[in-house]
């Protein structure tokens, strides 16, 4: 397990990752990663068409300059990512990546806080993964998030969309406010 040691650094029991924004220099590295991190997500549907794994470089660069992107380093390398815009008060989050052999330390739930942190006038938080990515739907939960929408995409995937919702003050909700309250 990880333990937050300050500075956007995480312990992971020996080792420490630094989490941070990436720039334009990082996109073929994590586009490496993002393929790698994506083949389970594409055994698990039987669909190695998905759009993390066929995305190219170009289309990379032009996503980055329009979203706010987070690499979390260990020992130089890039292990994990997360993207991010906002939108009408909505921040959305998409293609949150942890390299598989640094899963389940913490990784994904310090990558989704802070990318939640950039973001301080969200009303709202907004993702989506699909109906069996198991872990991804216990970190969401976990997180807070709760399931508001699910669109079937065809007979092997639907995907279930999740949001937190978040007070004036910064804190979470799990369910929106009554009408007139």
């Amino acid at each position: 397990m990880w333990r937050e040691t300050g500075d956007d650094h995480l312990d992971i029991g020996g080792g420490s990752v630094t989490i941070e924004s990436a720039g334009m220099d990082d996109a073929a590295e994590i586009l490496r990663l993002q393929r790698f991190a994506y083949r389970s997500e594409a055994e698990l549907y039987g669909d190695f068409r998905i759009q993390p794994l066929v995305q190219e470089l170009g289309d990379l660069h032009e996503e980055l300059s329009k979203v706010k992107v987070l690499k979390a380093l260990a020992s130089g390398a890039i292990i994990g990512s997360v993207r991010a815009y906002e939108n009408d008060g909505t921040c959305h989050i998409g293609k949150l990546i942890v390299h598989p052999e640094f899963r389940k330390r913490g990784i994904g739930s310090a990558l989704m806080r802070e990318i939640e942190g950039r973001f301080p006038d969200a009303g709202r938080f907004e993702l989506f993964t699909g109906h069996r990515s198991e872990t991804n739907i216990r970190l969401y939960t976990g997180m807070s998030y709760r399931i508001f929408k699910t669109l079937a995409v065809n007979e092997r995937l639907t995907l279930f969309y999740f949001e937190k919702r978040v007070a004036s003050d910064g804190a979470s909700f799990r369910d929106p406010p009554a009408a007139g309250k």
